[in-house]
């Protein structure tokens, strides 16, 4: 039986670095990347910087493991988990931090067996564990009530988490009632609100609801779809989903646009070796972002590499006709990189993942420039990234075109397999929500 492996930062321990080539231009504040020695290396343990911490650039390993593992309510649980061998589709997606420092991961029921899709990181014997949030009847699979599957969700400027609930599990189409925003005050660890997300919005057989932001000063909230519910390398019909606090309603916008859809006949590769070999993979709308002003939203697709905008303005009024919507959308350009998370700060920068490039990069609008932040070889399939509201981005690596296409890559022994990062991009630099 395979035995997973852990680890927790421990201790101070001074690393030596050095710098990445740049064949890019950076933003003021992103001067240099700093590079770690690679996989095998033993011991190896995440390095904090005690010397010049304040280097842009920075990263250190917060949490790694090989697989990932709960701490189950009862032994029961934990065996079923084990002898089913469920932990080979359990994959950490959106990792962020509240206000009190405690970590959080979703982790989408793509496959069944997924204990909980929504969990906080606890520390066990020195070990980091997933449980269950906001408790286990919340995570109960088959109540459409409860969480489902969930992929994206924000925590905002009042310590809120906006959980956007896929409703699907192993890809088999929504209940009624399954797919949903449901949010949770995690001050007072209550819940707040359940919103469904319709059929006539978000198809409960091709919807894949991806990713949101929240936009609190002006009572909106905006939504991915990747439209590919029916499979990895199915038919996309991708999507925008505007959410009116007010009024509580949904509006469907961009449904099968171009920015929203995958790019046509696109293929890509990473170290060299096609996603989804003979398969390949078709994602639409992912990566979202809002600029700190909330002017401007930002969103692109996996299969394709380009970056794409629209005015917020059009959006928010739910009279806007949709066809001068569609015109209205611009083409930013190439990232030069696949993407699939994303998060603006309050500067007027986009963070970016970069698949193909291992690593996380930043669009700086005022210059209109896309550059590469950080990059290790390690960081394989960089999913989400967000901000600890302390100067440093959070984000993580989980392999997922090897989990869910070519797992026979995976060397389930080796201790870095999925990996929370941890990396320093200015004392004042934080979430948009907070500008």
């Amino acid at each position: 039986m395979q035995k997973p492996a852990y680890s927790v930062k421990k201790g101070r321990q001074k690393v030596d670095s050095y710098s990445h080539p740049q064949p890019y231009v950076y933003p003021p504040y992103a001067y240099v990347a700093y590079s770690y020695p690679q996989y095998p290396y033993q011991p190896y343990r995440s390095p904090i910087i005690r010397r010049n911490s304040d280097k842009i650039g920075r990263y250190e390993i917060v949490f790694h493991w090989n697989r990932l593992d709960w701490n189950f309510p009862d032994s029961r649980m934990k065996q079923e988990f084990e002898e089913r061998q469920y932990w080979k589709k359990a994959m950490p997606a959106g990792i962020k931090v509240d206000q009190q420092g405690n970590f959080y991961v979703s982790v989408p029921r793509w496959a069944q067996g997924i204990p909980s899709t929504m969990n906080r990181i606890v520390i066990k014997n020195g070990k980091p564990l997933l449980e269950a949030f906001p408790n286990w009847e919340w995570n109960q699979a088959g109540n459409p009530k409860a969480l489902q599957s969930v992929l994206g969700y924000e925590i905002d400027e009042h310590n809120r988490m906006w959980l956007l609930d896929q409703g699907k599990i192993a890809y088999a189409p929504s209940q009624e009632g399954s797919q949903k925003l449901v949010i949770w005050d995690l001050t007072t660890n209550k819940w707040i609100d359940s919103i469904p997300i319709p059929n006539e919005i978000a198809s409960y057989r091709t919807s894949f609801l991806n990713d949101l932001v929240v936009d609190n000063k002006h009572g909106f909230v905006y939504i991915t779809d990747s439209g590919n519910g029916e499979g990895w390398t199915g038919r996309v019909a991708g999507g925008i989903i505007v959410y009116n606090m007010k009024t509580k309603t949904f509006r469907r916008v961009l449904d099968r646009h171009y920015s929203t859809q995958d790019f046509p006949d696109f293929v890509f590769e990473i170290d060299y070796k096609p996603i989804f070999k003979d398969r390949p993979l078709k994602l639409g709308a992912d990566g979202i972002a809002l600029s700190a002003d909330r002017s401007t939203l930002y969103y692109c697709p996996v299969t394709g590499r380009n970056l794409y905008a629209i005015d917020t303005v059009l959006l928010r009024n739910f009279h806007t006709p949709l066809k001068k919507i569609n015109k209205a959308v611009q083409s930013i350009g190439s990232k030069g990189t696949t993407t699939d998370g994303m998060h603006a700060d309050n500067k007027g920068n986009v963070f970016y993942t970069m698949l193909e490039g291992k690593g996380i990069g930043i669009y700086t609008s005022k210059r209109n420039q896309f550059s590469r932040f950080v990059s290790d070889d390690r960081m394989l399939w960089v999913d989400g990234v967000a901000f600890d509201q302390k100067g440093s981005i959070i984000f993580n690596s989980n392999r997922l075109h090897q989990m869910f296409g070519n797992e026979e890559e995976i060397n389930w022994d080796y201790p870095y397999n999925l990996i929370v990062w941890k990396s320093f991009v200015g004392k004042d630099v934080k979430s948009y929500l907070y500008a």
